[in-house]
């Protein structure tokens, strides 16, 4: 699952699938709102034909997101389930 958030601007979305694409990193969701001048998009991605690990794929979504001027969070969707049980 991989979050994004930050000033609405042109070129997030290119700018974030485009380091998926380039990793082949599959899409399954995505979900993208506005609220205001904030932006904030939701990706889920299967990682099975990902050329880089998990950690290494993070920190050039990181990189990316700073290109952006956005901030970029990476999680396993395990994690993001375990953390939000009730």
């Amino acid at each position: 699952m991989i979050t994004v958030f930050g000033e609405s601007k042109p070129g997030i979305v290119a700018g974030i699938t485009s380091v998926l694409a380039e990793n082949n990193v599959d899409i399954t969701d995505i979900a993208q709102t506005l609220l205001g001048k904030n932006f904030a998009m939701i990706i889920i991605v299967d990682l099975s034909l990902c050329s880089k690990n998990f950690t290494e794929l993070k920190e050039v979504l990181i990189k990316k997101g700073e290109e952006l001027g956005v901030a970029v969070f990476s999680q396993h969707k395990e994690l993001f389930k375990s953390m939000h049980r009730i």
